[in-house]
């Protein structure tokens, strides 16, 4: 595990490895940033730091090879502990095989919302997963707590922004009376989802994208995947390397991509049945499944915008798609790329706060029309007390 498994984010972890140097980590820590950046790796590289036998007084890394270090990289450690929100019915064990795929690679995708099922990647759940009241009152007993072996009474808590305004107030209690020796670390992508309270009492991390030369890397050394492969998985992940892992391991990636330039075509062209039948398809890919198309949609929008303004140089994310994307800025000269790509982040937005699939659709493929004519319009919606943009 160790520091050595952080893939970028040299400020966040010279942060931390200066607060080891110095004695002075914090009682609390907020990461928060994109998902897939490494706030879950990092935070379990600085438990397995904490908890080191080897490491003496201003000692930043872990040894790697004492009873702790090789409990905190099987995820066995008694004082080492990780949370994530989950539905009511979640059962002990599927939890534990989570845990031990985190352990196994620590930017694996873990949590039921993206992930229901573990051996059915495609599968979708209509399931909540949140952090409930009784659950975060278990948590913050285990805070107070004092260590069992180890240095320290580690805590991980990740999308903490998954708590509901009854699950954070009864955080806030835990976090404000912590246990002398208790280290809490939360991970959040929304951080304004968090109660004010708590922010004040966090120490702040920001986890910023990653490059996809970092993310190309990554997946040849660590994954065995082929230069050629990662070079377009890491252009199409976003910034995320836990989403690269995702598209690798997809067997659905083509057909995907090949429903983002689909809906691109019928909208522009106003086809009304064939888009009708392709947003009945979207939708049948459930709210993740969507979200992972209209990413690649929106990674394609940007092609267009590097074509437009580096021509034959511009550095594409669908490098293979180089002759459909520099078809479409030569034959649509007046198409407001910037308003595409608002508009497909209006999308995204959207979905994540459950809006209606159809709805959504239906009118991001009008507003693309209007878009790709040489209208300017950047949201989907508007309050009734807002006039809606033309």
């Amino acid at each position: 595990m160790g520091w050595e498994q952080v893939i970028g984010q040299a400020r966040a972890v010279e942060t931390l490895r200066r607060a080891l140097e110095g004695e002075r980590v914090a009682h609390a820590y907020l990461f928060h940033g994109p998902d897939g950046v490494g706030k879950r790796a990092t935070a379990l590289a600085l438990a397995q730091a904490l908890e080191c036998q080897q490491r003496g007084p201003g000692g930043t890394d872990p040894c790697g090879t004492c009873p702790a270090c090789h409990k905190a990289e099987r995820m066995l450690h008694p004082d080492i502990h990780i949370y994530l929100p989950q539905p009511k019915d979640a059962s002990a064990d599927d939890v534990a095989a989570r845990f031990q795929r985190l352990g196994e690679n620590p930017y694996a995708e873990i949590d039921y919302r993206r992930r229901p099922t573990l051996d059915d990647p495609t599968k979708t759940s209509t399931k909540q997963a949140i952090y409930n009241v009784d659950r975060v009152r278990e948590i913050t007993r285990d805070l107070r707590y004092r260590p069992a072996e180890g240095h320290v009474n580690f805590a991980l808590l990740t999308d903490a922004d998954q708590m509901n305004e009854s699950s954070a107030n009864a955080f806030l209690k835990g976090l404000e009376e912590p246990g002398e020796q208790t280290v809490v670390v939360l991970t959040a992508s929304r951080p304004d989802r968090l109660l004010p309270t708590i922010l004040s009492r966090c120490q702040r991390l920001r986890f910023d994208v990653l490059p996809p030369e970092a993310i190309e890397a990554a997946l040849v050394e660590r994954e065995g995947i082929e230069a050629d492969r990662a070079a377009l998985l890491a252009r199409m992940a976003d910034g995320s390397y836990t989403r690269a892992l995702t598209l690798a391991d997809s067997e659905e990636l083509a057909r995907q991509r090949a429903r983002v330039l689909a809906f691109f075509r019928a909208a522009f062209s106003s086809a009304s049945g064939t888009l009708d039948d392709l947003i009945t398809d979207l939708t049948g890919l459930g709210r993740e499944g969507l979200k992972g198309v209209l990413h690649l949609m929106l990674g394609w929008v940007r092609d267009l915008l590097l074509a437009r303004h580096a021509g034959a140089e511009a550095a594409l994310v669908n490098v293979d798609q180089r002759v459909a994307v520099e078809g479409f800025v030569t034959n649509l000269p007046a198409a407001q790329l910037d308003a595409m790509v608002s508009l497909v982040e209006h999308a995204l937005d959207l979905v994540e706060r459950n809006a209606n699939q159809t709805l959504v659709l239906t009118v991001l493929a009008d507003a693309l029309r209007a878009a790709m004519h040489g209208q300017e319009r950047r949201r989907l919606f508007a309050p009734l007390a807002e006039p809606m943009p033309v």
